[in-house]
């Protein structure tokens, strides 16, 4: 199956990623959120994964500013990653994982919030502990933040701002 490249999505790459979604999630819902904040102009870093010439995987950043009690933080959501099922276990996620958080501290992200398996994001920085203080509309452990810069979230008090794209995409 060769070897997996990273890189940023182009508009060529768009219906392979809406693909992605729908298979890796089985349903529409992540690609319209894609769509969505796409179209929003919300996105901070999009990245594929290519196989050849085949997208097998997608990772999404996107604005999420977070009000803090003394400064607002410039944030972004990581939603959606996806990966073709038959290319899952592989590395493939950790690799856009890994790559997308270089982006975001490379455009200036001081923080990144997901909503996701806490076992997986873990290796990667990611904690409850970190997100609990926040208001948001998620909690528990499945709710996880990483500091891009040390001390980003400074005490951890603030509100989360989610784009309505992510309310509108059923």
């Amino acid at each position: 199956m060769g070897p997996v490249q990273i890189r940023d999505e182009t508009a060529d790459d768009r219906d392979a990623i809406r693909e992605v979604n729908r298979r890796a999630f089985g349903g529409e819902q992540e690609a319209r959120l894609v769509d969505r904040l796409r179209d929003d102009g919300l996105v901070v870093a999009s990245l594929v994964a290519v196989a050849g010439e085949r997208v097998v995987g997608h990772i999404l950043f996107s604005e999420l500013p977070i009000d803090a009690d003394t400064r607002p933080i410039p944030a972004t959501a990581l939603a959606p990653m996806a990966v073709l099922p038959e290319w899952q276990g592989r590395g493939i996620g950790s690799a856009l994982v890994r790559r997308g958080l270089g982006v975001c501290r490379e455009r200036g992200t001081m923080a990144v919030l997901v909503l996701g398996h806490a076992a997986f994001y873990a290796r990667f920085g990611f904690s409850a502990h970190l997100a609990r203080s926040l208001r948001a509309p998620y909690s528990g452990n499945a709710f996880m933040a990483v500091e891009l810069a040390p001390g980003a979230l400074g005490d951890g008090t603030g509100t989360v701002r989610y784009p309505e794209a992510f309310h509108q995409v059923d």
